[in-house]
């Protein structure tokens, strides 16, 4: 079976962070962003996998290479222009026609249960399975309509109950139920039929939610919807790429991540940290919610807190995108507050 991760965002709400590299290539719980998602796949039997690049396509090769480490091996396709969701499989259907295909968003850790899904997508003769959750926090994601173990179309956000715009983890309901009035929402995991590609639009922009599967319904396709339980985050802001990262560190006893070469000096504190690679943090420093990219260093007495930290050389010249984080020179250092 093959997959295709979906990866040539420009990552604009990570800036600064994707400056020298793109979203792909980020570091995450040890390895690369598409690493973590690709071995999520090799434990469900997918070995030969697709990713699309865009954005400094170098980094991503120079950070998963051929896919080897990650249990898969990895095939690139790069877009000269971004291509939507649909339009990035349209791309690169030369690699993917022929085989029932798992497509997967590159900015999540998960671990729900993909056989599962394949098991049920294979009972419904459908078109296409989209892998869904309960939204009970009403998170602003997309509403997925169903019933009777369809999908009917896709609506607005839900209206918000004060919950956090944190992504989270929930039990979840049967397969292909939900609670009443707990909206559904789409976790970017979806297995498709090879006739998929009937419906996508040849050699343009395409979202496979609002060009796609709105069409196939139409003419009569089924697309299945299986909600799953388990663990799911989204990794789209520096703020919840820090608080996931920190939840899945907790679970294995820790709450710093020290990156290769980087050296966290005796007397130096830091806690529910990402540390990037080559990063130095000198004795009387203090670090507390807070990353810090590639090369960043920290003196005696800095503090750096709910913050992300990038060398300012990689910063000037650089144009802020408009959904990215403001920040300043602080000496070697630029400096972007998190919000709360």
């Amino acid at each position: 079976m093959r997959a295709m991760i979906l990866a040539a965002g420009y990552g604009t709400r990570l800036w600064p962070l994707t400056i020298d590299r793109a979203k792909p290539a980020i570091p995450f719980m040890g390895r690369p962003l598409v690493g973590y998602v690709a071995e999520y796949l090799a434990r469900h039997g997918v070995r030969e996998v697709v990713v699309n690049l865009h954005h400094r396509p170098e980094s991503v090769r120079a950070a998963l290479g051929d896919g080897h480490t990650f249990g898969v091996r990895l095939h690139y396709v790069e877009e000269h222009d971004i291509l939507g969701t649909s339009g990035a499989l349209d791309n690169a259907r030369h690699l993917l026609e022929g085989d029932t295909l798992v497509v997967i968003n590159g900015k999540l850790a998960t671990d729900i249960d993909l056989g599962a899904a394949l098991e049920a997508h294979r009972r419904t003769d459908a078109l296409a399975t989209l892998v869904l959750r309960e939204n009970p926090k009403r998170e602003r994601f997309s509403t997925v309509e169903t019933k009777d173990g369809l999908v009917l179309g896709f609506g607005p956000s839900p209206q918000p109950a004060g919950a956090s715009d944190n992504a989270s983890e929930n039990g979840g309901a049967g397969e292909n139920d939900a609670r009443e009035d707990v909206p559904l929402m789409f976790t970017g995991i979806q297995i498709l039929e090879p006739r998929i590609f009937d419906f996508i639009p040849r050699g343009v922009f395409s979202h496979s939610t609002t060009h796609v599967y709105p069409q196939a319904i139409a003419q009569g396709e089924r697309v299945a919807a299986h909600v799953a339980p388990g663990m799911w985050y989204e990794l789209s802001t520096i703020r919840r790429y820090l608080d996931i990262s920190v939840e899945l560190m907790r679970r294995e006893g820790r709450d710093v991540e020290i990156g290769e070469g980087s050296v966290v000096a005796a007397g130096a504190e830091v806690s529910e940290s990402v540390l990037w690679e080559g990063v130095s943090v000198e004795a009387g420093a203090r670090v507390r919610r807070a990353v810090l990219g590639a090369g960043v260093r920290v003196g005696r007495g800095e503090v750096f807190e709910d913050a992300v930290v990038v060398r300012a050389e990689i910063v000037r010249g650089a144009e802020r995108p408009e959904k990215a984080l403001q920040g300043e020179v602080h000496g070697a250092n630029f400096v972007a507050p998190l919000p709360r």
